[in-house]
């Protein structure tokens, strides 16, 4: 844990931050008193709800026919 007072962090913020980054961690301190903590920010996942798109979308009946040359395209065979 690298520990630094408020003047060195303004200082020296780049270097601090790389150091973040590489998985060090930073504490920044007043009159010695550590303050804050630096972190790596990681940005809050998306919580995905299912139903949402519910009646907003039509497929066709024969969405899922596929004529049997282009089957045997895919496979590698002659048709």
């Amino acid at each position: 844990m690298n520990i630094v007072n408020v003047h060195q962090a303004k200082t020296n913020l780049s270097k601090l931050i790389e150091q973040v980054e590489a998985g060090e961690e930073v504490v920044i301190a007043r009159a010695g008193k550590p303050v804050v903590r630096l972190v790596v920010f990681t940005p809050p996942v998306k919580v995905r709800r299912a139903g949402t798109w519910r009646g907003q979308v039509k497929m066709a009946e024969d969405f899922d026919v596929l004529p049997e040359s282009l089957l045997a395209a895919f496979e590698g065979r002659e048709s």
